[in-house]
């Protein structure tokens, strides 16, 4: 398999044959990129996987607020990714160093009175839900009322978050009239957890059946009925320039927007009651989410590619985002008995491909996951056309929490 030329972005790191964590950008060769990180004790080569993967996030972003990057703290999506995978290695070994790195976003960012640090309600950004799921887990543990207050404040933006005609979240406010499929992963899980704990009766079914329907309206109009794979957007004002004028969708099938996807599927039905009628539907749906996308996985590594139906075209590149986001969705989904035995199959030969072609570790045992599409959407300023092109043009970096997140989850289903 050919790999593609990264470009590096420091001078400085070229010459001393190390790639700074997030200076890939496209055109590469290697998927060896490497990644300096803080001084600090070796990680041990006998872990896991997984406990090896977050002990090297925590080295490169010693504070959570850190992680993609974040020079300052933010409430955003891709730190309650990974803080889920420190999460679920806390319950599996018991080591506290990861639930202080929970615990540590938390008291960053949520202040006395349960405001959040840069969190903005009228916003309506659906991708501002998911590190949600980290106050859920801290409040389960220690019930301040600091938490109890910032996950009302979280739930309350659902109230009035902007929808289509049909109910559907809009993506964001700034996004009118769309869903994109990322925002299933952002606000579901979250959505269903929250009501699960907190809500009950009326209250609770009519959330419940609300939660359901945005995957029937994911399935209505974004399911290609020749594929089976789902566009990344739909516009149903038809009114962005990437939206095709008589269905409202975007141009092309993007790995990680599927690999949101079905990971949103699979956690969703962690707290969906089991006599809810949609659970028949939401599992139906991820045989054939999955069924597509068996179709193409890549036969010699078990990678997947950035634009997935176009492997063998110029500059399409094997992804490690979504690679990881399907492998946790095919484990969890055989081990829970949504998908058939054969998943768990098909996705170790996933992660072989991912530790054999995108995995690399430095000589003190930090762990980076290379050729991670840094971020990619549709529409905004300067105006993204979710053309091929577009798609395949996007920075690529290492070690980006979107991966890497996905990486630890996907290595303890497997681990299992």
């Amino acid at each position: 398999m050919k790999f593609q030329t990264l470009k590096i972005l420091s001078i400085t790191a070229l010459a001393s044959g190390m790639f700074l964590s997030c200076a890939q950008t496209k055109t590469a060769t290697t998927p060896k990129a490497t990644t300096e990180t803080s001084t600090g004790k070796a990680i041990p080569t006998n872990l896991n996987w997984s406990e090896r993967m977050m002990l090297s996030e925590m080295k490169r972003f010693p504070d959570a607020w850190m992680l993609d990057f974040h020079k300052t703290p933010k409430w955003s999506y891709p730190n309650g990714l990974v803080l889920k995978g420190a999460e679920e290695l806390y319950k599996k070994n018991g080591k506290k160093e990861y639930f202080d790195y929970i615990k540590g976003y938390a008291e960053e960012m949520v202040n006395a009175d349960g405001s959040i640090k840069t969190y903005k309600v009228k916003n309506y950004n659906i991708d501002m839900l998911n590190s949600g799921n980290v106050l859920l887990y801290l409040y389960s543990v220690d019930k301040q009322e600091k938490y109890l207050k910032a996950l009302q404040l979280l739930r309350s933006q659902l109230n009035d978050h902007p929808r289509t005609s049909e109910g559907g979240f809009w993506h964001k406010q700034i996004y009118p009239h769309q869903m994109w499929l990322d925002g299933l992963y952002m606000g579901e899980p979250f959505y269903a957890n929250y009501t699960q704990i907190f809500e009950k009766g009326e209250t609770a079914t009519k959330a419940y059946d609300d939660i359901v329907n945005q995957f029937d309206l994911i399935q209505k109009h974004l399911k290609d009925p020749k594929t089976g794979l789902l566009y990344h957007g739909w516009d149903e004002s038809k009114e962005q320039a990437w939206a095709d004028k008589q269905t409202g969708l975007s141009p092309n099938f993007w790995g990680r927007a599927m690999g949101w996807y079905g990971m949103a599927i699979v956690d969703v039905l962690d707290f969906l009651p089991q006599n809810h009628p949609g659970r028949a539907r939401l599992i139906s749906y991820l045989n054939s989410y999955s069924e597509a996308l068996v179709k193409v996985q890549d036969s010699k590594t078990g990678l997947w590619y950035q634009v997935l139906d176009k492997g063998g075209e110029k500059g399409n590149y094997l992804e490690a985002s979504a690679s990881s986001m399907f492998v946790y969705t095919f484990a969890k989904g055989a081990r829970k008995g949504y998908l058939p035995t054969s998943y768990k199959t098909i996705a170790k030969k996933g992660y072989d491909g991912i530790i054999k072609n995108l995995i690399s570790v430095e000589k003190d045992g930090t762990v980076n996951l290379n050729q991670n599409c840094a971020v990619a959407g549709l529409g905004g300023t300067p105006y993204r056309s979710g053309t091929y092109e577009y798609y395949v043009n996007e920075e690529i970096r290492s070690n980006d929490p979107k991966g890497t997140g996905p990486f630890i989850l996907a290595s303890l289903e497997l681990e299992k």
